[in-house]
């Protein structure tokens, strides 16, 4: 059965025991006659397309066992009648928009070995109920909305999965918890948890996965937790207040290929000892307050050479100081995010960074690199990030960037780059943001990066050097969202092909040598939100339309020669949106504005 909707007429079979639908695209509603199906075991609905309410009628299949309907669009509450099926193994729900409370009445499923309801729209609190379901082994109610504390779940001796992350759980993690021996993941994430980790959860040495992310913990890592959690595979801590050092134990946890404490106030240096672990493919240590004072607090950079697999590695936002470690570029191959910034690091960008080659993203903006960017990154072919903004860094921009064809983002700005920009860069089709503001980048603007039709983020171009005219061609980024090239010396009129960059949001212009009156193009750009026009020589009246464009909620048309009266509708009836000041032939508007009533008055005057 492909599509459709499901027979009414399968309640009529008495004798099926087992009926598995899923992933066969079904619509409609699940029909109620499937209650009348007294011998069904097994009823499994999943990944389909329901709708409706669940039928409260499936409550009379008292044999049933399994009961699958996750990943649909069921809606309404799960009836509080679907808890009399005492002999329900299975129970999954998850994946649908139901909504209402969790029933109690579940609680009285005693032979219930899976509960899954994760990912709807449930409130309340988690029914104390539950810990009554003694032969439970995973309860995922993950991606709700109950609030309240977690319940005691002391006495499920076999629960290995417990899953609650996505939540408004408050309170603190039950000690209790301590007791569940057979438990594998402990999923906490995304609630509004306080207080310390219990360090019962320590002795649950079965434990697999710890996910606590998204909190407001407190305290420190125990120092043994490496050998009190050897099964350790996944720890998730980050985005809490946990502070001290990282435990040097865990690379006593052999399997950890997992480990992100980011966003916590952990100090201290990185532990060499997570070199160990053999298994490591993610290590985000990012916004803590991780030193690196001396050369030999980078001796971890070295130990992770022996992590063969590690394809994540973010320290940024930490107080790493001095230079690099050469040893970074014998990194494992298989790296593929490898973040730096808001560092202190200092030093030049090795030019073996090319060994990395299966790089996807290289971030170091925010530190005090010097020098130039070595063509040697040009041979990063699966390049997609480049971030090396706000350092020191010098010299051309390689035009052999443009060879970087999988390109997305180019972050260049705040640097001492001088030079025309390149014109290869064109060659970066995939290419969404381009930023080499505040540089000392010098030439036009070059035609070839302005048919980039792929810039659909940003092009900032501000604080350079910039001369001539704004080139026709920039009508092609006809999807881009934001165009700042203000602070040039930029000149020439505002080409009407602006009109044909229908996507656009926001674009300054200020502080250049641009002239003329602002093109009736720009009415076509229903979407803008931000214009900036001020500090050159445009003259003419304001254009009427621009009190039609509905979301323009920023416009300075400052120290220019504008004349003529003020329009007073759109933008223009909010004194703190429009700047006017500087153009002393304009006047009218609202008075909040404070512009003359009539401009004649004071030609009348001039001339006696």
């Amino acid at each position: 059965m492909l599509g459709g909707n499901i027979p009414e007429e399968l309640g009529s079979l008495h004798r099926l025991r087992y009926l598995n639908l899923s992933v066969n695209s079904l619509r409609g509603t699940i029909p109620s006659t499937l209650g009348n199906c007294s011998n069904l075991q097994q009823l499994i609905l999943g990944d389909n397309k329901l709708n409706g309410e669940i039928p409260p009628t499936l409550s009379r299949l008292s044999g049933l066992r399994e009961l699958r309907l996750t990943q649909n669009m069921l809606q309404g509450t799960i009836p509080d009648s679907i808890g009399n099926l005492s002999s329900l193994l299975a129970l999954s729900l998850g994946n649908n928009s139901l909504s209402g409370a969790i029933p109690p009445s579940f609680g009285g499923l005693l032979s219930l070995e899976m509960l899954d309801i994760q990912k709807n729209s449930l409130t309340g609190t988690i029914p104390p109920t539950l810990a009554n379901l003694s032969s439970l082994n995973a309860l995922g109610l993950g991606g709700n909305n109950l609030h309240g504390e977690i319940p005691h779940f002391a006495e499920l001796p076999f629960l290995s999965y417990l899953g609650c992350t996505f939540n408004h759980l408050s309170g603190t993690i039950p000690v209790s918890l301590g007791r569940l021996s057979s438990l594998e993941y402990l999923l906490l994430g995304m609630n509004n948890l306080t207080g310390e980790v219990p360090s019962s959860l320590y002795n649950l040495s079965s434990l697999n996965t710890l996910e606590l992310s998204y909190n407001q913990l407190e305290g420190t890592l125990p120092s043994d937790i490496g050998n009190a959690l050897p099964n350790l595979q996944g720890l998730y801590i980050y985005e809490n207040q946990l502070g001290g050092k990282i435990p040097a134990s865990l690379s006593n946890a052999s399997e950890l290929y997992d480990l992100e404490l980011s966003s916590n106030a952990f100090h201290g240096t990185i532990p060499q000892s997570l070199g160990a672990l053999q298994s490591l493919l993610r290590l985000i240590l990012a916004l803590n307050q991780l030193e690196a004072r001396k050369p030999s607090d980078w001796s971890f950079v070295t130990a992770l050479n022996n992590c063969t697999s590690l394809q994540v590695l973010d320290l940024g936002g930490n107080l790493l100081q001095g230079m690099m470690p050469k040893s970074v570029v014998n990194l494992s191959t298989s790296l593929q995010f490898f973040a730096l910034a808001d560092n202190q690091i200092s030093g030049i960008i090795p030019s073996e960074i090319e060994n990395l080659i299966n790089l996807t993203v290289l971030e170091m903006s925010v530190n005090d690199l010097r020098g130039t960017i070595p063509v040697e990154i040009s041979h990063l072919w699966q390049l997609q990030i480049l971030g090396l903004s706000n350092n020191m860094l010098s010299g051309e921009i390689p035009p052999t960037l443009g060879n970087l064809t999988r390109m997305g983002e180019i972050n260049l700005g705040s640097n001492e780059f001088e030079g025309a920009i390149p014109p290869t860069l064109s060659k970066l089709s995939m290419l969404e943001l381009l930023e080499l503001s505040n540089n000392r980048l010098s030439g036009s603007i070059p035609k070839e990066v302005l048919t980039l039709l792929s810039l659909t983020i940003f092009l900032d171009l501000s604080h350079n050097l910039l001369n001539g005219s704004l080139p026709l061609e920039v009508g092609n980024l006809i999807n881009i969202g934001g165009l700042n090239l203000s602070n040039n010396r930029l000149s020439g009129e505002i080409p009407d092909t602006i009109g044909k960059c229908a996507i656009l949001e926001i674009l300054h212009l200020e502080n250049n040598l641009f002239q003329g009156s602002i093109p009736p193009s720009i009415s076509n750009l229903r979407g803008f939100k931000e214009l900036d026009l001020s500090k050159n020589f445009y003259s003419g009246q304001i254009p009427a339309f621009l009190d039609e464009l509905p979301d323009l909620h920023y416009l300075n048309l400052s120290f220019n020669s504008f004349e003529g009266r003020v329009p007073m509708k759109g933008v223009f009836k909010n004194a703190i949106e429009v700047s006017l000041i500087g153009n002393p032939k304009l006047c009218g508007g609202i008075p909040e504005l404070e512009m003359p009533l009539y401009q004649n008055i004071t030609l009348i005057i001039n001339s006696r």
